[in-house]
């Protein structure tokens, strides 16, 4: 029997591994919810199969996406990942990942954890869209134009409202999965449905 998968996923056998058992699936580790923060500001201009394609040598000199390291990156560090071609190279978006990453502890401070600090924008509970189509699928939400406020007031960049909803979708916080995709009905808790 043929699956039937969100259009988006295509062909590429990275891109399928990643839809199906990734993209969507609510997430809760900090560690993880930085590196999915970084990522998709890298992704800015770019597509998200470019970026699944660095990810591997994004986590190597990323120091595993350890938020306390990428915090402590000095001038040689950026300077050294600026000349590396296994990720992207552009200047902005890795002082940005060096900024996110002291606020991200900040907020860890504040909140305990990253996640209960995210989470908080839908209520603890994923939002569980049911579009039929790509065409429906919106680029950013309320929740993510309030997320994006409250990261850039804190002290973020790159996290616009689409990038935010991006991140959303990716984590979890929301289930756009299409309502035909069998992901949808497989990562969809009992929850609130809109």
């Amino acid at each position: 029997m043929t699956r039937i998968r969100c259009p988006w996923a295509g062909d590429d056998p990275l891109y399928v591994d990643y839809h199906d058992t990734e993209w969507g699936v609510p997430l809760h580790d900090d560690r993880r919810l930085f590196e999915f923060l970084v990522l998709e500001g890298a992704q800015a201009g770019l597509s998200w199969l470019t970026i699944l394609r660095k990810r591997e040598n994004y986590r190597q000199v990323f120091d595993g996406f350890d938020p306390a390291r990428v915090a402590g990156f000095d001038a040689e560090k950026i300077a050294r990942l600026l000349a590396n071609p296994g990720i992207v190279r552009n200047r902005l978006k890795i002082l940005s990942a060096v900024r996110n990453a002291r606020a991200f502890q900040d907020i860890q401070r504040e909140f305990g954890s990253f996640d209960a600090y995210v989470w908080r924008f839908v209520e603890g509970k994923p939002k569980i869209n049911r579009w039929c189509n790509l065409a429906e699928v919106p680029a950013e939400t309320s929740e993510s134009r309030a997320l994006s406020q409250d990261l850039i007031r804190r002290g973020f960049t790159f996290v616009g409202p689409t990038i935010c909803y991006a991140f959303m979708q990716a984590v979890g916080i929301v289930n756009d999965h299409l309502a035909a995709c069998f992901r949808h009905r497989e990562i969809s808790p009992v929850s609130r449905t809109v």
